[in-house]
């Protein structure tokens, strides 16, 4: 027979912390706490086995659930010397979920359950205190109606307020026991006129009610988002708890209260937390009373007058200090804690790891390693990489007044400050003439690269996580909303409207690329700081991984920012982008535009120059480290203009009839360009490009090395090779052009990004001295997906478990991942030391940097303000690695 329900209390349980995963987080941990030998209000834990068998199976419990209830009940009552349901002598327990990942507030809760209008008379003569039971009393029917019956709890608060104000009373603890019989009465009265039928008097019907609804809550609409956003699996389920009631509302010897044993927000090792005097549970976090702080210091350092519970109630406090220290002593980490106080008694009804912010998850990391609790490893398993992104950019103030204006996808995290602008054109020229600005765009395309480098923010009403915006905004470090569906941009009007409200050029407004929101007018935000635990945490990474970490980058600004985070070299240098800058984009046009060799030479002999400056200025702030520079990838008619008043312009600009550009236009266009005439397929078709970038490499190698004596490493790319063929014969072709350089040191690799590719790898390995995984294009051609497309029905695959995430967010590690496999290993078999690492989006992601510890790559490669989670990711990888050997 099947387990389903465990009981705990009385100093001993049938469970404990280790078996989170069947009895649920507040289950695992209520048992623990009792056989620690705690105060603990005894109880059972119905399992999340219960949850799934009942979804399993049509919402129908299993068979022999109901005698294992039984069973339990009769284990409260024992240690209680108390009956379910008597009369005289009743029984009150709490319902409450409890999965195994935390999800505060999400799901349902019940207390106070097995009152009725007869065992709220043996309530009150137990306790002696008739207002203590009716009050008991009108909690729960508020509290049963609204999660169990459906009647909506502003019902019963309006009754209340209604009487409170026909008395001239302030607060519900002004109200007597006849004031009690009186609203609880027309809380009756409003459940059967909303039901036609009277409030339940069973106590047995009202377990059951509130079982079927916590189990329920499981699949309620907010626990389901809430699952999504962390990541959560829907088959988990969630645990019950069934526990006696302790009361904190019998009078100033009782109180109820939730504590931290340090601060959540900074992570100063101080108690943290609120309780109040004569209130349930639902009353701190309500707000109708104001609570009070734990500690006399909070209490002055707040500026509060009501006395701290240190000084109101000394014993319990000492008590409940004791506790912290016990139970943090046990976990080896930041609890935090739910309790009662009845009738100066302590009673313990959660501990769970606190939640924390990065800032916090920091401090407490190393305080606790530095102190010897935990060990550096631990210290650094502790946090979750991607909350780094907290602490890399900007963010709002959390106590600053918001106005929220529209919503989009968090594309890329910070908060920024500006003046809206609908042009990069204009973005640029505010930006040079002082100006902040805010970027909107109904989409991006490379030709806004200016603008964007130029905007605080990037906003557009298009567009998903892995978009043009949302990729070089991550890239550069740029807060960016995408896909903001709501938005309807007017660029002849100069103005965007969402939600009724319009917001013209010029008008200021705040954006935050965490949450995805963009807010009218200023909002105060706190700048980053990366010094002490942050720096120690790196360090502490640094010395655990044994990935190389990268960085995406190609502009100076970029580069800076990523040595300054601690990158390695560069993974990929787009050299594209660099041909989108005004000053040689009119060349690169004029050389798409000549009719012949000689014309395509002269026009790149102009743009030399500047790419040999480019290069030197990445080789001067990346010093000896290696730098991979992809050649140039995407096709020739993105660097053409497409409106025809655009094309007037450019023609006007080269001297040229406008049908003569539009012409060309239309012979370089493609119907699917991401599988068109670009990466290699260029340099085969025209050589002299990629001849002339190497040049600029090489002459850069010198530049640098004759100024400062340090020898730049540079690894070249040649892009979406698909044939050994065309990787040899633009080998050669560079390495003709090495020779006439005076041979500096370099590499050649290649870019596997296509299927073919990484199934051909042992005969590439020939010709390339390393492979860089880029892992944007391979899942695109994996898959057959278009990345800026698929974000429209990507969702509903994930809703429907088809994929359990985005392809372009988390590697594909069945299908993606066994051709990056096969490509390593065909590889190596070609040439034993070869060098591969990932240079796609994925490079940042934790998960798929896991994937790639494992797979033996040599480095990952992320945008710049992914470095600090690649390396906290990439150590975690090696500890997880290390622990299960």
């Amino acid at each position: 027979m099947t387990k389903w329900v465990y009981n705990f209390g009385g100093g001993n349980a049938e469970g404990d912390t280790s078996m989170k995963n069947l009895l649920g987080g507040k289950g695992a941990n209520l048992a623990e706490m009792a056989s620690l030998g705690l105060p603990v209000p005894p109880g059972f834990t119905m399992t999340t086995e219960v949850c799934t068998s009942y979804y399993d199976n049509g919402e129908q419990y299993p068979d022999d659930l109901d005698p294992q209830t039984e069973t339990g009940l009769a284990h409260i009552e024992k240690l209680t010397g108390k009956v379910f349901g008597d009369a005289a002598n009743p029984l009150l327990v709490s319902v409450r979920s409890g999965a195994r990942a935390s999800m505060p507030g999400m799901m349902d809760t019940v207390l106070n359950l097995g009152l009725n209008d007869e065992t709220v008379d043996g309530l009150a003569e137990l306790s002696g205190d008739r207002r203590f039971a009716l009050d008991s009393y009108r909690r729960f029917i508020t509290m049963y109606s609204d999660v169990v019956l459906g009647v909506h709890h502003h019902t019963f608060e309006d009754i209340l307020d209604q009487h409170k104000d026909n008395r001239g009373y302030m607060l519900d603890t002004e109200m007597v026991a006849d004031d009690w019989e009186t609203v609880i009465g027309k809380y009756k009265e409003a459940v059967k006129r909303a039901l036609g039928r009277d409030f339940p008097q069973d106590p047995r019907e009202q377990l059951q009610g509130a079982i079927d609804a916590v189990f329920g809550s499981w699949m309620n609409d907010r626990a389901v988002v809430y699952r999504r956003l962390n990541d959560i699996p829907a088959a988990w389920g969630t645990a019950v708890n069934v526990q006696a009631m302790v009361f904190g509302n019998m009078g100033e010897t009782s109180a109820t209260g939730v504590a931290f044993t340090r601060d959540p927000s900074t992570g100063e090792n101080s108690y943290y937390g609120e309780f109040l005097i004569n209130a349930q549970g639902e009353d701190v976090v309500a707000g109708i009373r104001t609570p009070q702080t734990l500690t006399k210091k909070a209490r002055i350092d707040m500026g509060e007058e009501s006395p701290s519970m240190e000084e109101a109630l000394p014993e319990v406090y000492g008590q409940l200090a004791a506790t912290f220290e016990k139970l943090e002593d046990h976990y080896r980490d930041m609890q935090d804690i739910e309790f009662t106080v009845e009738r100066g008694k302590l009673w313990m009804l959660q501990t769970r790891t606190g939640k924390r912010t990065a800032r916090a998850a920091l401090k407490i990391a190393v305080d606790m390693a530095e102190a010897g609790q935990i060990t550096q490893d631990e210290a650094l398993m502790r946090i979750e990489p991607l909350s780094l992104d907290q602490l890399l950019h900007p963010t709002l103030n959390p106590d600053a007044p918001r106005d929220v204006i529209a919503m989009g996808l968090p594309a890329s995290p910070g908060a920024a400050i500006g003046e809206v602008v609908f042009s990069s054109d204009e973005a640029e020229e505010l930006k040079k003439a002082g100006h902040k600005v805010i970027l909107v765009r109904v989409e991006t395309s490379p030709e806004d690269i200016h603008g964007m480098h130029a905007a605080e923010a990037i906003v557009t009403a298009r567009g998903g996580m892995t978009s043009h915006a949302a990729v070089v905004a991550r890239g550069m470090g740029t807060p960016c909303v995408s896909g903001a569906g709501d938005i309807r941009i007017d660029y002849d009007a100069q103005q965007f409207t969402c939600a009724g409200r319009t917001v013209k050029k010029g008008e200021i407004v705040t954006v935050d690329g965490a949450t995805g929101q963009v807010f009218a007018g200023e909002v105060d935000m706190i700048q980053p700081e990366l010094s002490g635990d942050f720096a120690k945490i790196m360090e502490w990474a640094d010395s655990a991984r044994t990935l190389g970490i990268r960085t995406n980058a190609e502009t100076p600004l970029d580069v800076q920012t990523a040595r300054d985070f601690g990158a390695e070299g560069i993974g990929l240098c787009r050299t594209e982008h660099m041909f989108f800058e005004a000053d040689r984009l009119a060349h690169f046009r004029e050389m798409i535009l000549a009719s012949d060799k000689v014309g395509r030479e002269a026009a790149l002999a102009k743009i030399l120059p500047v790419q040999r400056d480019d290069f030197a200025a990445i080789f001067r702030i990346m010093g000896d480290l290696p730098c991979t520079i992809r050649l140039l990838d995407p096709p020739l008619h993105e660097f053409l203009p497409h409106t025809e008043a655009d094309i007037q312009s450019v023609a006007d600009t080269l001297d040229l009839p406008a049908s003569e550009l539009m012409a060309r236009a239309r012979e370089l266009a493609e119907s699917n360009p991401m599988l068109g005439h670009r990466g290699c397929r260029l340099g085969i078709s025209y050589p002299e490009i990629y001849e002339m970038q190497a040049r600029a490499i090489f002459e850069a190698q010198k530049l640098v090395s004759d100024e400062s004596g340090v020898n730049p490493v540079a690894e070249i790319m040649i892009p979406l090779v698909s044939s050994d063929k065309e990787l040899e014969i633009l080998k050669a072709a560079i390495e003709k052009v090495a020779e006439d350089c005076g041979n500096p040191a370099y590499q050649i690799g290649t870019m596997i990004e296509l299927p073919r590719a990484a199934l051909r790898a042992a005969d590439i390995a020939k010709h390339a001295e390393f492979f860089s995984f880029g892992t944007n294009d391979l899942t695109q051609t994996t898959f057959g997906l278009s990345r800026d497309d698929a974000g429209k029905f990507l969702p509903d695959y994930v809703r429907a478990g088809i994929m359990e995430k985005d392809p372009f967010v988390t590697l594909d590690q069945d299908g993606v991942g066994d051709l990056i496999q096969i490509a390593a290993e065909r590889g190596k078999s070609t040439r034993n030391d070869i060098k591969m690492g990932i240079c796609g989006e994925h490079g940042g992601d934790p998960a798929s940097i896991g994937f790639c510890h494992k797979a033996g790559l040599n480095y990952v490669s992320c945008s710049p303000y992914r470095v600090p989670i690649a390396r906290l990711s990439a150590a975690q990888a090696a500890i997880a690695a290390k622990t299960a050997n």
